[in-house]
């Protein structure tokens, strides 16, 4: 980057530059600077930027090892440049790399090499002569990297200052006329321009850190520094009915009749509830989502929103525009995790410790492509405090053993096929039931705690999950901050895991999700262990919903099973043997949930709930759905102001908060003695 000479006049620079006569030795260094001699060796340390040029070792593989390089370094454009020797320096350079935000680095390996971390990633591993010519080199980068730095943080104030008098330019215009305020051009133009200072002081923030850790300490190899993941200690953060602004989405049950006192209408049927299984039948809601249609009509509404948003605000207290929900509420998104009960049941069934943790991988990467109902982006209900989900699954006996998969069939290729009307009529014994519950049990912050058990298996799954959003300039992230906990009581075996994060990307044009992040998955008594990425996409090509994963055995620190591939798409398995298995989603069978009918439903359940507002969704009449959701959250605001006058605390369900995360009033853990197995 070239610097302005207002912004950073480079000092005491020659115009001559005399040669080192042991540069071709690869010892010698020479600056352009007049405050040294010409010879190599007689320079003095002095705080002015330098040019500087000569030779240096660099290290660039195993195979090749250390090489000689000609370094030059140009403090004006504020870059490191090497070529193969000093004839070819008027040749393009072999490499080239930026100094604003790199870190310069000593080695502690011995008194000769350093590195130079450029802000991109990429590093140069060097080495000088001496300890001598190394310091120089080092002091010379560093001051350079400063200066350049600093200059774009000054050049960052400069372009803040001309992006504040648009803004202040735009908005004093009149809101009607030839040229008003609520343009759609000028507001694309607020927006766009926002979150792109946004995004760059977000990106100039990040280098500040990373110089800043390095100038600490060397970080770690392989340490990158997140973006989104917030390190939050949950214990201060689980405060139900807290006396703060509502979210939008917060609201109170529409079937409460309005001339019921608040009083009544906040305790309603607080007891647990015991659902007959029998009651529930086979889920025939169509929740596809829209196309674009209605996004695009709405996209003034959206400009003129994301025009008042901040890089990295909270999104749980900004109230967002109706069109943009998904008609459903997140409990219910929850449920999907259990689309397919039949790798979930299948887990228990493997014979080794080993098997076990691998088909809990295959179960939990299978969990997430059926959550999406459209290939728009759009946000579900934000569940209000006290609103519950209940639905269930029955698999047949005889589907589950044919989804016990074995790792044997070399270039294998799963694909469930759909059940079949015999095997889905199938009662009683044959068929095994999994039950699910999802409470919202906080409202700040928002924290939903959701069980699901097979009781003819022995086996069930804990969560808590507080779902934060953030705005990221031209995405939103949301991060699942939370624990779960499969219990496989058969062999006392208890596997804990997280939830990656989530991002709407592209939200001006055609919003779409993807899912980021490193999650864990572990098993103290086993010692296996899983560890999951999900990759973002690159700015620049780069695969879409791309995921990885390894299986490993803690204790002999062996990996005994490696995924890729795509989470909506085709998994692929290699084990430790050399076999590999294929799982295609795109054919996997959806297993359709069972509900209740609503006139069956808890007021507080979520269909019942929010009824009016779905519905009015479904009929694409907008503001009418907007009118029901007001209602809801005047409701919720109301009973919130009761509780606190009257210091009437929340009570839960079918939660109770245990430490800083929320447990099932009657897991089976607490029912079914867990078994010990002889191992």
């Amino acid at each position: 980057m070239k610097v302005s000479e207002s912004e950073g006049k480079l000092e005491g620079l020659a115009t001559a530059v005399t040669p080192n006569k042991n540069s071709s030795c690869g010892g010698g260094i020479s600056s352009s600077s007049s405050s040294r001699g010409g010879s190599a060796k007689g320079w003095q340390y002095s705080d002015h930027m330098e040019n500087v040029y000569g030779y240096l070792m660099k290290y660039t593989n195993l195979v090749t090892g250390w090489q000689y390089r000609f370094f030059v370094l140009n403090n004006e454009a504020g870059l490191l440049e090497y070529f193969v020797n000093e004839q070819s320096r008027n040749q393009k350079p072999r490499g080239t790399l930026q100094l604003a935000g790199a870190v310069i680095s000593p080695s502690d390996e011995d008194s000769h090499t350093f590195t130079v971390n450029a802000a991109s990633g990429e590093q140069y591993k060097l080495r000088a002569t001496d300890a001598k010519e190394r310091q120089h080199w080092v002091s010379r980068l560093q001051i350079c990297t400063q200066h350049h730095t600093e200059a774009i943080g000054k050049m960052m104030s400069h372009a803040e200052g001309q992006q504040r008098d648009l803004i202040r330019r735009i908005e004093c215009l009149p809101t009607s006329g030839h040229l008003s305020s609520l343009d759609q051009d000028l507001l694309m133009l607020k927006a766009t321009s926002m979150a792109t200072m946004n995004c760059l002081n977000d990106c100039f923030h990040i280098l500040q850190l990373q110089h800043a850790s390095h100038q600490k300490g060397s970080l770690p190899s392989g340490t990158t520094i997140e973006w989104l993941e917030p390190k939050i200690s949950l214990s201060n953060h689980y405060k139900n009915g807290a006396d703060q602004p509502f979210a939008t989405d917060q609201s109170k049950p529409v079937a409460v009749p309005e001339e019921q006192p608040v009083a009544e209408s906040g305790l309603l049927a607080r007891e647990p509830e015991e659902i007959n299984a029998d009651d529930e039948i086979e889920d025939t809601c169509d929740h596809k989502e829209d196309d674009l249609g209605a996004v695009e009509e709405q996209r003034s509404v959206i400009l003129h929103l994301l025009s008042q948003l901040k890089l990295g605000m909270d999104l749980t207290r900004v109230v967002l525009p109706t069109f943009i929900l998904e008609k459903r509420s997140l409990l219910e998104m929850y449920a999907d995790f259990m689309s397919h009960p039949d790798l979930f049941i299948a887990i228990t069934n493997g014979a080794t410790a080993e098997d076990r943790m691998i088909r809990f991988v295959e179960y939990y990467l299978t969990s997430f492509h059926e959550g999406r109902k459209g290939a728009i982006a759009k946000k579900p209900y934000n569940p209000i405090i006290g609103e519950t989900f209940h639905c269930s699954w029955k698999m047949p006996k005889s589907e589950v053993a044919s989804s016990v998969f074995s790792s044997s069939s070399t270039q294998g290729v799963t694909n469930h096929a759909p059940l079949s009307g015999e095997s889905l009529t199938q009662v009683g014994s044959d068929c095994y039931t999994v039950r699910f519950v999802a409470e919202q049990v906080s409202h700040h912050p928002p924290v939903s705690g959701f069980y699901a058990e097979c009781t003819e298996r022995k086996m069930c799954v804990n969560a808590h999950v507080w779902t934060k959003s953030k705005f990221l300039g031209m995405s939103i992230g949301v991060t699942m901050v939370g624990e779960g906990i499969l219990s496989l009581l058969e062999h006392g075996e208890e596997y804990t895991f997280s939830l990656p994060c989530a991002y709407a990307r592209s939200i001006l044009t055609v919003p779409w999700v993807e899912l980021g992040g490193k999650v864990s998955v572990n098993c103290a008594k086993t010692g296996y262990s899983a560890s999951i990425t999900f990759h973002t996409k690159p700015f620049y090509g780069g695969k879409l919903h791309r995921v990885t994963a390894e299986v490993k055995h803690n204790i002999t620190n062996t990996v005994v099973c490696r995924v890729q591939g795509e989470w909506n798409s085709v998994l692929e398995f290699t084990y430790s043997n050399g076999e590999t298995k294929y799982v295609d989603l795109t054919k996997l069978a959806v297993m359709k949930k069972r509900v209740r009918p609503l006139e069956k439903q808890d007021p507080f359940e979520s269909r019942r709930l929010w009824k009016n507002v779905t519905d009015s969704l479904r009929e694409s009449e907008i503001d009418k759905a907007t009118e029901h959701k007001h209602t809801l959250e005047e409701r919720q605001r109301t009973e919130e102001r009761h509780r606190t006058e009257t210091g009437t605390p929340w009570k839960t369900k079918y939660f109770i908060k245990e430490g800083d995360g929320w447990v099932y009033h009657k897991p089976l853990w607490k029912i079914i003695p867990t078994t010990q197995p002889a191992e």
